[in-house]
């Protein structure tokens, strides 16, 4: 309460008083030389995208989430614009981003306001010399200070945004700075340093402590050394050496239960390493996740949607989202600390080249069945087959970013996916979306009566939690198997998997509980070749076939039958589903087949 009451009386006096930049010389970041960068990447597919991507963006067609937003020729920086929901200049605490009806979706106002595109004109530019990439990013600043006056409106409602749009503007002074009209620069500088003010003033030390303090801190920091302000420095930096302790855990999991969260927490945790030298201790975390991004990720290289996906990213948001760990992998090897991973040296061009000035190099390295104990992933592996286990708790504080997907499964075969995890969808678009995609029956586990494994409680919640953990794990050279249970509501969930390598898995699922009469579904979210054999038998893809102990029948679209690639976007997919109504206890049996 103590530190609310303090940030209010500042933000308040902001207000009537509004804080003046600081004048002086501002300091470049220790980051390579971006024309040089762009010299290394020319006649590269790499350049070749991002220029087809920088004249959507000159045409104000923006490739953001899973969507394109076309603004026409003028944009409005507070308009939602797949819903056609605008907001007034209202002071930014009063904003309330999350009513959907008065604000839009506000991920999709943030999305463009974090100017992420910007940095890719001025990549844009380097790489091929057109002009008129400039002249957009300068339109693009003027504009946006123009609509945006401190401290009004959604865009200075969330310090996360605020400090994404910062970096954004600091990678673009640190590429084509110099090359900016002397005015804009001097405007631009002078807002970027009201950015700091604000950031210093709103860490979200209470609000949300997760990835938006982690994006928050780094960003303070880069800001500080930008502006010689060591006192924001110093505060940034100390910040992320607790959290990257707190919000890691000792398997090297990002602690939200999320696989996309992993990627967002360490691309800011790498890239603070990156700007300031840091201890072992710390560089022993990044090691530990990038293995864990390397296991989760696969031979097919692709993350499964386990938990939240809110379809952005830190750096270079474009391309298929499932494959933005690909890039974080590169620049973790070409950084030291992801000796063990796998990576192309294509993969270096998004993020390594710009970070680090490496352009040329690859990997690859060998994978193994691994229990991540701390999270309670498990990753099961024969060759190109995988199979990530979702068997650990949710999240912290009100597990926003989990869903409600325990004993969940996903499985790939060299690169097609025969059981996926649907994704999010959305956050505040559709109450009714939201909860379905993140509940208990888009995910490959048993419902029962209905009802999820955890209560909704908003957007960003969840309550009466179940207890799960992982009961059982081995692991031989003939096969794996695991053992997990999920309770809740008076339920008792125990689900095996057994892998008899290289043919066959057994998943079991047995169910105990209160007494009386209780509807048992039992869903299998597969891939796009899925086909009906009969009534208990269906072919998965890839020469793979599950064979149910009842009947079940499959569909597409529906209230089960889909998939989001990216967040905004969803695709009709095929689901099975098995139900059954009986007193409990009740055992299921499935058995699937890996044929050549």
């Amino acid at each position: 309460m103590a530190y609310r009451l303090r940030q209010e009386a500042v933000n308040a006096s902001h207000l009537l008083f509004p804080p003046r930049a600081r004048k002086g010389k501002q300091q470049g970041l220790p980051l390579p030389d971006g024309a040089a960068v762009a010299a290394k990447l020319r006649n590269t597919a790499y350049a070749a995208e991002v220029e087809r991507l920088a004249d959507l963006v000159l045409a104000h067609r923006f490739p953001l989430l899973g969507a394109e937003i076309e603004t026409g020729a003028e944009i409005n920086w507070r308009k939602d614009y797949l819903h056609g929901v605008e907001t007034a200049p209202a002071y930014f605490a009063r904003m309330p981003y999350l009513d959907f009806t008065r604000c839009g979706d506000h991920k999709v106002v943030w999305e463009l306001n974090r100017h992420q595109h910007l940095v890719l004109l001025a990549q844009a530019g380097l790489l091929t010399g057109r002009a008129e990439y400039l002249g957009e990013i300068c339109a693009g600043l003027q504009s946006w200070i123009e609509q945006n006056p401190y401290p009004m409106g959604i865009n200075w409602a969330s310090a996360l945004e605020v400090a994404l749009r910062a970096l954004s503007w600091l990678w673009v002074d640190h590429l084509v700075g110099k090359q900016l009209p002397q005015q804009v620069r001097a405007q631009f500088h002078d807002r970027l340093y009201i950015h700091g003010v604000h950031l210093a003033s709103n860490l979200s030390m209470y609000f949300a402590p997760n990835t938006h303090l982690l994006g928050e801190a780094v960003a303070l920091h880069a800001l500080g050394v930008f502006f010689g302000e060591c006192a924001w420095s110093g505060q940034g930096a100390a910040i992320l050496e607790r959290e990257v302790a707190r919000q890691v855990r000792d398997d090297g999991a990002y602690f939200e239960q999320s696989t996309y969260y992993h990627v967002y927490a360490l691309d800011m945790l790498l890239f603070h390493a990156i700007l300031q030298p840091q201890p072992d201790a710390y560089r022993e975390r990044l090691r530990r996740m990038a293995h864990f991004l390397h296991a989760v990720a696969g031979p097919q290289r692709e993350i499964p949607f386990i938990g939240d996906d809110d379809g952005g990213r830190f750096f270079h948001p474009y391309g298929k989202h499932a494959q933005y760990g690909r890039a974080t992998l590169a620049a973790c090897a070409a950084y030291g600390v992801g000796e063990d991973v796998t990576y192309h040296a294509e993969d270096l061009h998004p993020i390594a080249a710009w970070w680090l000035g490496v352009v040329e190099g690859g990997n690859r390295a060998g994978r193994k069945s691994e229990l991540f104990p701390d999270s309670g992933f498990a990753v099961l592996m024969d060759g190109v087959t995988q199979c990530v286990v979702d068997a650990g708790p949710f999240g912290p504080f009100r597990a926003g970013h989990t869903h409600a997907s325990k004993l969940s499964f996903t499985l790939c075969r060299g690169g097609e996916w025969l059981l996926s995890d649907p994704g999010t969808y959305t956050y505040v678009a559709d109450a009714t979306l939201r909860n379905r995609f993140r509940g208990t029956a888009m995910h490959n586990t048993v419902r029962i009566g209905g009802l999820d494994q955890a209560e909704p409680g908003g957007p960003f919640a969840w309550n009466s939690r179940p207890e799960v953990k992982v009961t059982a794990w081995e692991t031989t050279a003939s096969g794996e198997s695991i053992q997990a249970e999920c309770r809740y509501r008076g339920f008792r969930h125990v689900r095996q998997i057994v892998w008899e390598k290289p043919s066959r898995m057994v998943i079991t699922d047995e169910i105990e509980g209160p007494a009386g009469m209780h509807e048992l579904e039992q869903f299998w979210h597969a891939g796009p070749n899925a086909q009906v054999i009969s009534g208990r038998e269906f072919s998965l893809g890839a020469g793979a076939r599950l064979t149910l102990d009842g009947e079940a029948e499959m569909s597409e679209a529906g209230e089960f039958g889909w998939r989001s690639p990216a967040f905004a976007a969803k695709v009709p997919a095929p689901v099975i589903r098995r139900v059954r109504r009986a007193t409990l206890p009740v055992r299921f049996e499935a058995r699937i087949s890996l044929t050549e």
